[in-house]
């Protein structure tokens, strides 16, 4: 099964984006709209210390009826921040995704962000490995290897 590292390799865009804990939810909301993404790291001092995303946005915001204008992210955020590292598994995410209820678990690598798995990655990646898995036997029973 491949790592943390080879979704990475795979996915089309690459890095991972950031926001400060003291942004307003509205700034932050505005950054996964142009970006087209689900989530957001929050950063505090430049440390990566929770993670921000329209779930949080929806459940926490709109919900209990914050200001977007007015409220900082941290008071929205998830947190404390779970991050894998490269090395870690596929079916390491999966669990945790699936354990803690998370879409996107951020990249760690010798203490530095380095990239986002989000769980259409992980999908991605099993749909790919069921699919070769199924050529190769098909060509194993019609012969072709």
């Amino acid at each position: 099964m491949p790592t943390v590292k080879q979704i990475l390799a795979d996915k089309a865009m690459k890095g991972v984006y950031t926001v400060d804990a003291g942004y307003t939810v509205h700034a932050a909301v505005a950054l996964l709209a142009y970006h087209g993404i689900g989530a957001l790291v929050v950063v505090d001092n430049g440390e990566p210390v929770g993670i921000f995303s329209e779930r949080d946005y929806a459940r926490k915001g709109i919900i209990t009826g914050k200001r977007s204008h007015e409220t900082p992210v941290r008071e929205l955020m998830s947190a404390p921040l779970v991050t894998v590292s490269p090395d870690q598994s596929m079916e390491e995410c999966m669990e945790l995704m699936t354990s803690r209820r998370f879409r996107h678990l951020p990249v760690v690598e010798d203490g530095k962000l380095t990239g986002m798995v989000a769980i259409g990655d992980v999908l991605m990646q099993i749909v790919t490995a069921q699919r070769n898995t199924i050529d190769q036997l098909q060509g194993y029973i019609t012969g072709k290897y």
